[in-house]
Parts: C-alpha cells; sequence; structure tokens
C-alpha cells in the first residue's frame, strides 16, 4: 500500500532530508551521516533524531556497519514522488489500486480538476533484478544501479515512450506527468486479456492489436519488447489498449527486429491457444514490416 497517513504527517524539512538522501544513493548504498551534515550543515546529533524518526516511519533504513548510513525504502521514495505531484497541482487524491504486480503498483486518482487518472509506481525489485538487467537495455550496461534509481529510469523511460506513441494514433494510455518513479497517465478501464475466456470478434480484436504493433513500428520507430497477453488491455468498448512500455527500443536497434518476433509470436501463439484463431506468422510479420 502507499503511505498515504504517513505523508500526510511530513513537515518541509523532513521532505528536504529525504531528497539529500536520495542524491546520496546515487553514490552510496548506505549514504554517511558525515554526507548528510555536508548537504545540511545540521550538526550530527540533530540530524540523527531528525532521520530517527523518518526511520520510525518506515521511509528511512539505517545502517551501523562500516560507518552509520542511511537509504530511502520504497515508502520514501514514493513521498518524494506524491510531493512533488501534489505541490504541482498534478494530483489531488489516490484511490484505490487497480493493479499490483512485481514490477509495477498502478492506483485510481484525482487531479486537482476533477480528472479520472492512473498513477503508476514502478517498483523494480531483487526478485527481477536478472531478468530486468537481461531484457532491459537502459539497465543492462550498469554495473551497480540501485533499486530506486532503476525504478526512476524505468518510469522515464515508459514516459517517453508514451509521449512518442500517444500523438500518432497508438492505442496506449495518455501521458499527463513523470516523477521518478511514478507515471500519471490517462484512466486505464478495462481487463488484462490474459483473463478473457470470450471475446465477440476475436479475429477483429487481434487485427486492430497488429494494427497497433504495425503503427508502433513503421510509423513511430518503436518496439514495444514485451508484448503478450499480460499488457493488452481489452477496454469496455472491446478494444486493445497496449499498456508497460519502458522496455521498448528504438525500430533501428540491434534486437529490434528479433523483439518484435518475439511481440508478434507471443500475441499470435495466444490468440490461437485461448480463441482457436491461427493465422500465419511469416504473412503476418510481412504485413507488419511493409514487405
Amino acid at each position: 500500500m502507499l503511505p498515504i497517513a504517513v505523508f500526510k504527517l511530513l513537515e518541509e524539512n523532513d521532505i528536504k532530508l529525504l531528497k539529500i538522501l536520495e542524491k546520496g544513493m546515487f553514490h552510496f548504498e548506505f549514504v554517511p551521516i558525515d554526507y548528510v551534515v555536508r548537504k545540511t550543515r545540521v550538526e550530527a546529533s540533530l540530524l540523527s533524531r531528525n532521520l530517527s524518526k523518518l526511520c520510525r516511519l518506515g521511509l528511512v533504513r539505517r545502517s551501523f556497519g562500516a560507518y552509520e548510513g542511511y537509504s530511502l525504502t520504497r515508502w520514501g521514495y514514493d513521498c518524494l514522488a506524491l510531493s512533488y505531484l501534489v505541490s504541482n497541482n498534478i494530483l489531488e487524491a489516490i484511490g484505490k489500486p487497480l493493479g499490483i504486480g512485481k514490477e509495477a503498483d498502478v492506483y485510481d486518482a484525482i487531479t486537482p480538476l476533477g480528472e479520472r487518472v492512473a498513477v503508476k509506481f514502478h517498483r523494480l525489485g531483487r526478485t527481477s533484478f536478472k531478468k530486468t538487467r537481461r531484457v532491459r537495455t537502459y539497465v543492462a550496461d550498469r554495473d551497480k544501479v540501485s533499486w530506486l534509481i532503476q525504478s526512476k529510469m524505468a518510469a522515464k523511460r515508459e514516459f517517453e515512450a508514451l509521449k512518442l506513441l500517444y500523438p500518432k494514433g497508438v492505442s496506449v494510455p495518455k501521458p499527463k506527468a513523470w516523477n521518478r518513479h511514478v507515471i500519471v497517465m490517462s484512466y486505464i478501464e478495462g481487463d488484462p486479456l490474459y483473463v478473457c475466456d470470450f471475446l465477440p470478434d476475436p479475429i477483429g480484436f487481434l487485427n486492430d492489436v497488429l494494427g497497433n504493433i504495425q503503427k508502433s513500428y513503421r510509423d513511430v520507430g518503436v518496439v514495444h519488447g514485451d508484448l503478450s497477453e499480460y499488457n493488452i488491455i481489452v477496454t469496455p468498448e472491446i478494444k486493445p489498449l497496449i499498456i508497460d512500455w519502458p522496455q521498448f527500443v528504438s525500430a533501428i536497434h540491434p534486437s529490434a527486429f528479433s523483439l518484435l518476433k518475439r511481440d508478434v509470436f507471443n500475441v499470435l501463439r495466444f490468440f490461437e491457444r485461448r480463441f482457436r484463431v491461427k493465422v500465419d506468422f511469416k504473412s503476418v510479420f510481412e504485413y507488419i514490416i511493409g514487405e
């Protein structure tokens, strides 16, 4: 769950201290107390009391190994993102979760203008680390990247993808805002394709999915890279909405062709298995790439 109750207890100095720890975590797993003293110009005894408060609230972890050090928890990072989104009049309130996964949580939310939106918190964790480094090119070449920083990079990448795709008419959520590991986008309504046992027109729905893959590749120059029935939403209008874009690659990326083939294969395999819709992979692929 999100630390909404804790967030309401924070004061301006608490947010400033969390920001200092965030910057320090680009260099340290646990930010030394000496580093925090230099940045705040507050004596260590007073800082320790302030940091103890944040530890009690679950926003900071403390280490007494070779030195006294501190690092943000997931909740601490959440509070920093929430602080930005609230203070910049992007969010007014957050409601129930729309989906909880291994690498992201999505929540229902309201803007100050009363618009209903979806808020996605990227949460790359240790259980997905090997997969993350294997399939996501934006972290594969980095030796040591903290989980919070990886999550921020994933959110930034996904926001970039949505900004490219949405104006070109690809069926993706409309991007609204991005900060740290959080994306605000248009409200996501519907069910994941994998839970659907019936579609009134499975062939027509498949053609819509393939059309979006083609438009992404040929018109935008983007390949999803991890497309399957798990990140295709069936909207109330029985149209596809393609989500989860942090691992996208450019069409000129060395791996783009193989990733595009995998995306298409995954979709065709699912429709054959679930809806008994069988189409020729070669002809579909040639249609997508324009041959």
